[in-house]
């Protein structure tokens, strides 16, 4: 008795037909009947929603099939500098690489590949950049978006690319797009404007062995890019380094009295040395200053003794200039007063008006005389 066995497959369907696992034919939608008297048919459908054919018979059907392929498949091959831009119905839905060798199924939409010879180009141009942008804003996702680096350069900055390593270009503000295949691309940042580095906590000890602890403020800026990282692999860290150096050089080799006498002579030393060694390295320092001076605990008591002891000192060499002043004073009034007795009788009676602001009420007997020459008595030397 002979059994007949219905396969179907759906409109939005292609079926695999194989007999004990091998391959037999491709079936198109509808209904399909064959006889299988031991049970050895089955058949392996595809939904062409998804129009990439991934499937061990893929090569077989290349190599073995290829009247099959040239009519249920559209062949997407690429060569090794060839990357391909795989469109459906006009629309970009994926980025090949190169070498790539696939097959989509045909029937459900236009496939169109262009082609990019990554050979004579790795830039993309300003459309495909426009349609590779915003990814999230599509109404469908784009396959193999990592292919290709995007890079957009802010304004009053400049992107420094590098291709395998090497210093291509600057770039202006915008967007960029760059393949990636057969290339390693990068693309840095750089601020154009006026930066300012802060340099906090360096512990630096003076000629004479004192500790301390100084916060430096520069400002700098690129004088030119591509000098600077074609000198330099890290220019930023490059300055750190030499500000610290310089910073080093400055207060180790003076002393502590020296450096707080005169705090300008820090930032006159370190601009001096910047200036040196940043010479032709495409940086420059534009301003430079010590903010805090932090001296150990112990050192602060010290100081803080020792200024108290000058200023006592200070206060004592016054004082003595006061007393000789008043002295002397005193002396020239009385050599006056001993050849002149009106000059005398004026400072009793200005000796009597001073007395007379301390009382209250006085009772004189006697006489004006009497009161003066009871209150001030001046004896012959």
């Amino acid at each position: 008795m002979k059994l007949l066995k219905r396969f179907i497959v759906k409109k939005n369907e292609r079926g695999l037909l194989f007999c004990e696992g091998d391959f037999v034919s491709i079936l198109e939608p509808g209904v399909h009947k064959r006889f299988d008297l031991q049970n050895r048919l089955t058949v392996e459908t595809f939904s062409l929603n998804t129009s990439l054919f991934e499937h061990r018979l893929a090569g077989y059907l290349r190599q073995s099939e290829p009247a099959l392929v040239e009519q249920y498949f559209e062949r997407m091959d690429l060569a090794e500098n060839e990357a391909g831009l795989r469109c459906e119905d006009g629309a970009l839905v994926e980025l090949l690489a190169p070498g790539s060798r696939q097959l989509y199924w045909k029937g459900q939409s236009a496939q169109t590949l262009p082609r990019i010879d990554l050979s004579q180009t790795y830039r993309l141009d300003g459309a495909l950049v426009a349609q590779l942008n915003q990814p999230k804003l599509r109404g469908r996702n784009l396959a193999g978006l990592e292919a290709v680096l995007l890079a957009a350069v802010p304004a009053f900055h400049v992107g420094v690319l590098k291709v395998d390593g090497v210093v291509e270009e600057l770039l202006g503000a915008g967007q960029y797009g760059f393949w990636r295949f057969n290339r390693q691309v990068s693309v840095e940042m750089v601020d154009m404007r006026i930066q300012a580095m802060e340099i906090s906590g360096q512990e630096i000890l003076t000629r004479d062995k004192v500790s301390l602890r100084l916060n430096l403020a520069a400002n700098w800026r690129y004088s030119d890019v591509l000098g600077a990282f074609a000198q330099l692999s890290k220019p930023l860290e490059h300055l750190y380094r030499e500000v610290q150096f310089g910073l080093r050089a400055a207060v180790g080799t003076r002393t502590l009295d020296e450096l707080l006498e005169n705090k300008q002579l820090i930032d006159d030393s370190v601009s001096q040395y910047l200036q040196e060694k940043l010479a032709g390295s495409g940086i420059e320092v534009s301003g430079l200053g010590v903010r805090d001076i932090i001296l150990p605990g112990e050192m602060k008591a010290l100081l803080a003794q020792v200024v108290e002891a000058e200023k006592a000192a200070q206060a004592n060499v016054i004082r003595r200039r006061e007393e000789t002043s008043a002295t002397r004073s005193l002396l020239n009034t009385a050599k006056v007063m001993e050849d002149n007795p009106t000059a005398l009788r004026l400072k009793e009676l200005e000796t009597l008006e001073r007395v007379a602001e301390r009382i209250d009420r006085i009772s004189v007997f006697g006489g004006l005389d009497q009161v003066l020459n009871g209150l001030v008595s001046i004896k012959a030397g």
